[in-house]
């Protein structure tokens, strides 16, 4: 009895995992070393990203009372998932710089606001700038009109300072 106990507590935690996350990221990490995977995880904890290993099974029931729909294909094979807790690309972007020197770790997908995504939007979502630089980009963006503005409000101004300067030089 107390194991059913464990399950359910076990699966009120990736339950918790799943609805505290900005984004979730899972992928394939068959052949990977422990060395390798404690690298991994230090990596992940410098991005806020907290790294587990479930049961395929307490998982499944975990997003069913989660209500994220779409998981069930992926759950097949050795999966890991990582939780991004403050930026929803930081954990695509460690993991894919991470695959790309290790092979073995193979990107499934993940899951933003309860909807599932397949490898190719993992990656997509790994090649997104980085929140700074899209709030730098907007401001950019917004200061751009106001800085055309102030050089066409220049113009008059600076001819008449050029016909003021022509008529005193005309007047001397």
């Amino acid at each position: 009895m107390a194991n059913l106990e464990q399950k359910k507590a076990e699966v009120e935690q990736i339950k918790a995992h799943f609805t505290g996350a900005k984004s979730v990221i899972f992928a394939d990490y068959l052949g990977l070393t422990v060395k390798e995977m404690t690298v991994l995880r230090a990596q992940l904890r410098k991005a806020a990203v907290v790294l587990k290993v479930y049961k395929n099974t307490l998982v499944k029931r975990a997003v069913a009372d989660a209500g994220v729909e779409g998981v069930d294909p992926y759950l097949t094979g050795t999966n890991m998932w990582a939780f991004s807790q403050e930026d929803p690309v930081a954990a695509a972007k460690v993991l894919r710089e991470f695959a790309r020197t290790h092979p073995k770790l193979i990107l499934k997908g993940g899951v933003i606001d309860n909807k599932v995504f397949d490898a190719d939007g993992a990656k997509a979502l790994a090649d997104l700038p980085s929140r700074e630089v899209l709030l730098a980009r907007l401001a950019g963006t917004m200061q751009a009109p106001i800085t055309g503005l102030a050089i066409v409000l220049q113009g008059p101004i600076r001819k008449m300072g050029y016909a003021l300067e022509a008529l005193r030089k005309s007047k001397e």
